[in-house]
């Protein structure tokens, strides 16, 4: 079964670009067959490449993002995807927002697929260090392997 996977969360050069990866790696290793991309809510770096802090921790856990592209989540993202996946809870409300009445896509945050962290946003490393990129990337992680399990499940 082909699984379709869209990760939101501000800008989409921070947090939803890790969360791709993260969760392509896990789906890979589970075996699962997915199509995954990311979004933003907002069209500031529409185009760019994620943030170089982003592309380093990934490439610190052998996974190259330097190809990935920003771009502004979409009313149609809603027929494609079945997961449309949020990273806090005001990109949740933003994404509900411009969800079409009727669409099918299940909306969730990430962190809802970690036992005890359900309702809880990834944290924004945008204003942080090099640190913050690795929590964020740890968090991205336990995210996208719980997505996995819950995906295995159906």
């Amino acid at each position: 079964m082909l699984y379709r996977v869209l990760f939101v969360c501000l800008g989409n050069i921070c947090r939803s670009p890790l969360a791709q990866a993260a969760f392509e790696h896990a789906a890979t290793q589970a075996g699962l067959d997915v199509e995954v991309d990311s979004a933003g809510t907002r069209g500031w770096h529409e185009g760019k490449a994620p943030d170089k802090r982003s592309i380093s921790v990934a490439r610190q856990n052998g996974i190259d993002i330097s190809a990935q592209r920003a771009r502004v989540l979409t009313k149609s993202d809603f027929a494609q995807f079945d997961q449309v996946i949020a990273m806090d809870t005001n990109n949740l409300a933003a994404i509900h927002k411009l969800a079409p009445l009727g669409h099918r896509a299940r909306v969730a945050l990430l962190l809802d697929h970690v036992a005890g962290q359900e309702g809880q946003g990834v944290d924004d490393p945008w204003h942080g260090r090099a640190a913050a990129f690795e929590r964020t990337w740890e968090e991205v992680s336990l995210g996208a392997r719980g997505l996995v399990t819950f995906l295995q499940s159906r």
